[in-house]
């Protein structure tokens, strides 16, 4: 190996230098330096100077322009062939705020002799001066804006915001897609609330009947999603959370229960029945139980007592005879915390029509109240308590207990209120008007009805009120 030192190397003649014979390979030492090649890269990222204003760029350099103050422009340098000049979206705002860029006097860009803006989201570019004909040409432009991916990314119901959160409301069927998952995992456990769907109010020819239990209520609230929750919240219980992943969850949004009819009507009426479940994940709410009901006590038709569910439908208020006076049990099938209360018991007092009172259907976090005793008020029981949660930003109570009917022709006295959370009220003995139903998507019990004397004119009376259908909601942060 041979070796030469020398301070200068300079052609023997013309301005031309040639270093080896084609096909070889020039190699710099460990630590050397070049100038006068021209650039080795790109350009040379000013990391130190974040752009925010108006300013000048220079040959050779890139920008992180941050327009979240504002709009601003670049003015280009003045053109020389093989001039470089790159711009980024620093805070991914330029489809908020442009960013001009100005050519210097009338040169071009892409042969137009005016400035251009940049408008899209995280939009990168790189800008090469060629000639006069056609000035500054985009070399290179990327659209895409490439972030780490902190929170969860979701589809499904309808959506909206709350803060930092987003909200998926199910009020039907559907499927809450996770197309990515956070790589962290706290931001993986949602925030829930699954409400079934409410029992339907009874229906009497004789009595008061019972109100219809609510559907039963589960919540959970993520730390990291800031509302208030309902004393129900189920968190941290391992059983009640959840976290998820990339994957599809299926949604079922139970509907309520039918509301029963009078059995003396001709063709005889039908039973009230249990609302249907709700769920979401590993979690299930039991539809709430359905609303006593009875007959004519010299019909074959005896009573039926409350039914049990996630709320217990209220009993049936008539004559001994008739029967059905039992309320439904709340919590069926057991949960922790409870996803509903008792229902209230019938009142069946064989002495007189004014202690004939249905009772109310359990809510969410109270019990239904019992039929009016005599010679206590002539009242049916209202419907037990729902719960209150901010979980779609603002307070908004469910899983309320429909109201019992009132049998007493008594001049005062009054039909069972809806519980809070969407509960239907009961009616008053021979009303001409079925009870109200539970309130749709809120797992409401629909209310129970009052006695009816079979008037054909008043083809509503006897009847009870339907069950309000359930709903199911998800939040989660996503920024």
């Amino acid at each position: 190996m041979s070796k030469i030192e020398v301070n200068t190397v300079a052609p023997q003649c013309g301005t031309t230098l040639t270093l080896g014979e084609s096909g070889d390979t020039v190699t710099l030492g460990t630590g050397a330096s070049q100038s006068g090649f021209g650039r080795t890269g790109t350009v040379d990222w000013q990391t130190g100077d974040i752009k925010t204003s108006t300013f000048t760029a220079t040959n050779g350099e890139g920008y992180f322009c941050n327009t979240s103050g504002g709009t601003f422009t670049v003015n280009l340098p003045a053109g020389s062939a093989g001039a470089i000049v790159s711009l980024v979206d620093y805070t991914n705002t330029f489809q908020t705020n442009k960013l001009t860029i100005s050519p210097n006097g009338s040169e071009k860009i892409g042969g137009i002799a005016a400035p251009t803006d940049l408008t899209t989201e995280g939009q990168s570019v790189t800008f090469v001066y060629v000639d006069a004909t056609e000035g500054w040409k985009n070399i290179q432009d990327s659209t895409s804006n490439v972030t780490g991916q902190a929170y969860l990314t979701a589809t499904g119901g309808t959506i909206t915001t709350c803060g930092n959160d987003k909200i998926h409301t199910f009020t039907g069927p559907g499927t809450f897609t996770v197309s990515a998952a956070a790589p962290c995992a706290a931001n993986n456990t949602v925030s829930y609330v699954v409400v079934a769907g409410g029992g339907g109010g009874g229906g009497v020819s004789e009595g008061g009947a019972g109100g219809g239990g609510a559907g039963g209520f589960r919540e959970v609230k993520s730390p990291t999603t800031p509302y208030t929750a309902s004393p129900l919240d189920g968190y941290p219980s391992s059983p009640n959370r959840v976290t998820v992943s990339a994957t599809g969850y299926p949604i079922t949004v139970g509907g309520g229960g039918t509301a029963g009819n009078s059995e003396g009507r001709n063709p005889p009426g039908s039973n009230s029945t249990q609302g249907s479940t709700s769920t979401f994940s590993t979690i299930s709410s039991a539809g709430g139980g359905k609303g006593g009901q009875g007959g004519h006590p010299y019909g074959a038709c005896s009573g039926i007592a409350g039914g049990s569910g996630g709320s217990g439908g209220g009993g049936h208020g008539a004559t001994d005879a008739i029967g059905g006076a039992g309320a439904g049990t709340g919590n069926t099938p057991p949960t922790s915390p409870a996803q509903g209360t008792n229902g209230g018991a019938g009142n069946p007092n064989p002495s007189s029509s004014n202690g004939q009172n249905g009772g109310g259907g359990g809510g969410a976090t109270t019990a239904g109240t019992a039929g009016g005793t005599y010679p206590g008020p002539a009242v049916g029981g209202p419907g037990g308590t729902g719960a209150t949660t901010n979980i779609t930003g603002s307070p908004v109570a469910y899983g309320g207990g429909g109201g019992g009917g009132r049998r007493s022709t008594a001049p005062s006295g009054a039909a069972g209120t809806g519980g809070t959370g969407g509960g239907g009220a009961g009616t008053l003995g021979d009303a001409s008007s079925a009870a109200t139903a539970g309130t749709v998507n809120t797992g409401g019990g629909g209310g129970g009805a009052g006695r009816s004397e079979i008037n054909p004119s008043n083809p509503a009376g006897g009847c009870g009120g339907a069950g309000g259908s359930g709903i199911v909601i998800i939040r989660y942060r996503y920024q």
